[in-house]
């Protein structure tokens, strides 16, 4: 992944943060309901890799991507 990929940090004491929280959060999406929507359709990647799990535990590491935007999770320095 490119160097000007956005970011996501985890709050101190996380480990992770889900899947659908990360696309409403990073606003690549209106809300809460249409992110599930659109990760239960398939549209939604994680390290390339396409994921229907809503709930997905995201980690440090790990690249999201949707609609041609992607954000990168990070842990809290």
């Amino acid at each position: 992944m490119s160097s000007d990929t956005p970011t996501l940090t985890l709050k101190s004491g996380e480990e992770y943060i889900e899947l659908y929280k990360v696309l409403k959060v990073q606003g690549m999406i209106g809300g809460g309901g249409e992110a599930k929507h659109v990760i239960s359709e398939g549209m939604v990647t994680v390290d390339g890799e396409v994921e229907t799990r809503k709930r997905k535990k995201v980690i440090a590491g790990e690249v999201v991507s949707f609609n041609g935007e992607s954000v990168q999770i990070i842990a809290e320095a």
